[in-house]
């Protein structure tokens, strides 16, 4: 139809002798009256239409996302989910408030694979359409996955934090950094110089985005809320949102499975306001008291007054160490080496070898001559995987001690 407009104007005032052409015309002006409906044309005398310079840039858009909901059905179909189109939620950026659910399809979104879309299927009663995730971000993620994404990070940097400590009056002076860090001696390596370049080249970067101003050579210029601007700077710039993987196993395998699970932590908070009544959010309210009996049946809870539940005492501790030595046994099997769980407040060491994904969470396997132990995995270890490590267990989790740098608790 665009093809035979002149400068958008279509002209189909006159009926054609042909019948075939007047049937042509028939369908060319029910089509016209539907986009005069969506706002795509107007008609400005009787068959005299003229076509909006939005009209084929706005068909691309719903033909697109026509496309993506298509996609969506096919993805809950697979996963033997039945959804109203009305509460698919169609992202264009990280979502403003976290969204919780379960992921139902994850594809690659460019040739260059370096961006993926997600699917989730939302406690909120939604179902959301995520675009431009980082795939790093989702490995662990598979169909069925308990995931929260959220808004960028907009954490400050330790560099970003170091800078505004020296700065005095809003100046910060690399002469006055150097000589600060050559006091404390804490620079891997003794390289004081260069530990000062790499935050001159922070500064440098923020200089071009207007958050910092070189005055001369050993001044530069930090405002206020240097912080608070450099870290929206680095949010804006990395545009991807932030995602948690809460649980790697489907809801149904966490109602009976022997660790501390998501619909456990769900349990203990008691907190239900955010599942809604339906869809995912339903699933999950039944699968918290399916959970429940299953606590009790076990012998792990009983049942208290008023409805309630009496949960044994450090509940969430107890299911993870089940399941830890569980795992850690059948692993000695094949690894020929002792397992022994670590205790909190130790101190381990070790080769990291791999790591295990549980029920109560991934966990990083460390290797000594004649046993392992199964501890917290953190996203910092990936990058030691092969070497020795040492970190001290605490609360459930792990303060790292990499390499043979001493005092980069991480």
């Amino acid at each position: 139809m665009t093809e035979e407009a002149d400068e958008r104007f279509l002209d189909l005032s006159h009926e054609p002798g042909d019948p075939k052409r007047q049937l042509d015309r028939t369908l060319r002006l029910r089509r016209l009256a539907k986009l005069e409906k969506m706002g795509l044309a107007t008609e400005h005398a009787p068959g005299v239409w003229e076509l909006s310079e939005r009209m084929e840039p706005a068909l691309r858009e719903l033909g697109e996302r026509g496309d993506i909901i298509r996609n969506i059905h096919k993805a809950l179909k697979a996963d033997g989910l039945d959804r109203n189109p009305t509460t698919f939620q169609l992202h264009d950026a990280a979502p403003e408030v976290p969204i919780v659910g379960r992921v139902v399809d994850k594809y690659l979104t460019d040739e260059l694979g370096e961006n993926l879309t997600v699917v989730v299927d939302g406690i909120d009663g939604r179902t959301h359409h995520l675009p431009g995730i980082d795939p790093a971000r989702v490995e662990d993620a598979r169909i069925g996955s308990v995931v929260e994404i959220g808004p960028a990070e907009t954490t400050s940097r330790p560099s970003d934090r170091t800078i505004a400590a020296i700065a005095e009056s809003g100046v910060y002076r690399p002469s006055r950094h150097l000589e600060q860090a050559k006091f404390e001696g804490h620079v891997p390596g003794g390289d004081y110089e260069g530990f000062v370049d790499a935050h001159l080249r922070r500064l440098e970067a923020l200089r071009r985005a207007g958050i910092a101003e070189r005055i001369d050579a050993d001044q530069w210029r930090i405002p206020d809320d240097f912080e608070s601007r450099a870290a929206a700077y680095d949010a804006g710039r990395n545009g991807q949102a932030n995602i948690r993987v809460l649980s790697a196993a489907r809801l149904e395998q966490q109602i009976g499975a022997d660790g501390a699970t998501w619909l456990d932590r769900r349990l203990m908070s008691a907190e239900t306001s955010d599942l809604v009544p339906s869809g995912f959010g339903q699933q999950v309210r039944e699968a918290i008291d399916r959970r429940r009996e299953h606590h009790i049946d076990q012998g792990d809870a009983t049942p208290g007054p008023n409805g309630g539940t009496i949960f044994r005492r450090n509940l969430l501790a107890t299911l993870q160490a089940r399941e830890i030595e569980r795992i850690g046994g059948a692993m000695a099997a094949t690894k020929n080496l002792q397992f022994r769980a670590a205790t909190d407040g130790e101190t381990v060491s070790g080769k990291f070898t791999g790591t295990v994904q549980l029920s109560s969470g991934k966990f990083a396997v460390v290797e000594q001559s004649h046993e392992f132990t199964l501890v917290p995995w953190r996203p910092v270890i990936d990058r030691q995987l092969g070497r020795e490590v040492t970190g001290v267990v605490q609360g459930g989790s792990v303060s790292w001690r990499l390499g043979r740098q001493r005092g980069l608790a991480m």
